[in-house]
């Protein structure tokens, strides 16, 4: 229970797909600290009892749902939202906070690789968050956060929650973490506020469409920068944003080449043979693990033709 939230807004009180003509949920003053019951991404599909086969028959209508809107009074197209991101409180089940990871066909940076279905399953200490079990030998780090958090778009109609926008959105950021915060271009009155699609861990660039999926109580205050006339999103850390990996080092491998994505792809790809014949596992276990906790990163992008894209993976996770 959040002591100092002035609002709560529940699980129900969710909507899919970005739409400046859905109604508030509620109206606040800027300086509200909110208190958000955001689901896991499945939007209640799936739980502790799914198998693989349950990620064939997924309705992607249900997908990433989000809580709000919230009208923020006096916020005006020009202005921007700031979003101090306060506390991420895993929902326990069991005592225990649990979340998903799944290869969903057709989904992600290796989906013609990858065909078919596959689900991994997690349960972590929802209070100290320490290190979630990977298999009987592999530890990811946990670092949650809000994969989707963002504002109304100007134009009119409902617009799809699956990709990212000027607006914020599916933002995928794990450093939106506690004490981050975040600037978001308001374009309508209200600026129309929603978050979800909580996350317990992720690597830079979700590789595999998923991360750890986890349900989670989000707390957050919401203030005004007036006149502020941002093009995109922006945000501040608090502090370093690996501690929770950097301790035993990383495993990295690369992709070069002119085209970004491509190099994105094989530098992926040299990581998952790298896992699996390092630890024996099958190779969609891998890109799965990799999704959670395994960094995409340019590396050079200035010595023309040939770029240089890296993939961290941390040495913590199997040392």
């Amino acid at each position: 229970m959040c002591r100092q939230c002035n609002y709560t807004i529940h699980a129900a009180q969710h909507h899919l797909g970005w739409d400046n003509a859905i109604p508030p949920v509620q109206t606040v003053a800027p300086g509200s600290t909110i208190r958000f019951a955001c689901m896991e991404a499945s939007g209640g599909q799936l739980n502790l009892s799914s198998t693989a086969d349950d990620i064939a028959t997924l309705d992607f209508g249900r997908i990433n749902p989000v809580n709000g809107p919230i009208h923020v009074d006096g916020a005006e197209p020009g202005d921007a939202l700031k979003i101090t991101l306060v506390d991420f409180a895993p929902q326990a089940q069991d005592g225990q906070g649990w979340g998903w990871t799944a290869n969903i066909p057709g989904f992600g940076l290796l989906a013609d690789q990858f065909p078919d279905p596959a689900l991994t399953l997690w349960r972590y200490d929802a209070t100290t968050l320490a290190p979630a079990l990977w298999g009987s030998h592999g530890r990811v780090g946990l670092k949650p956060f809000a994969g989707t958090i963002g504002v109304a778009l100007a134009e009119p109609g409902t617009h799809s929650i699956v990709p990212p926008r000027r607006t914020g959105g599916n933002l995928d950021i794990r450093d939106l973490s506690r004490g981050a915060e975040l600037y978001l271009p308001v374009e309508v009155a209200g600026a129309l506020f929603s978050v979800g699609d909580t996350h317990a861990a992720q690597g830079d660039g979700e590789v595999c469409g998923t991360a750890i999926e986890s349900p989670m109580d989000v707390t957050l205050t919401l203030d005004l920068v007036k006149g502020a006339n941002l093009a995109m999103p922006r945000f501040t850390t608090p502090g370093p944003v690996t501690p929770h990996l950097d301790a035993k080092g990383y495993e990295v491998t690369t992709g070069i080449g002119p085209d970004l994505m491509t190099g994105a792809r094989q530098a992926v790809e040299q990581m998952v043979d790298l896992l699996c014949a390092r630890h024996g596992m099958p190779a969609v276990e891998a890109y799965m693990l990799v999704s959670t906790c395994g960094d995409l990163r340019i590396s050079e992008i200035v010595d023309m033709p040939n770029w240089v894209v890296s993939f961290y993976f941390p040495r913590s996770v199997f040392e």
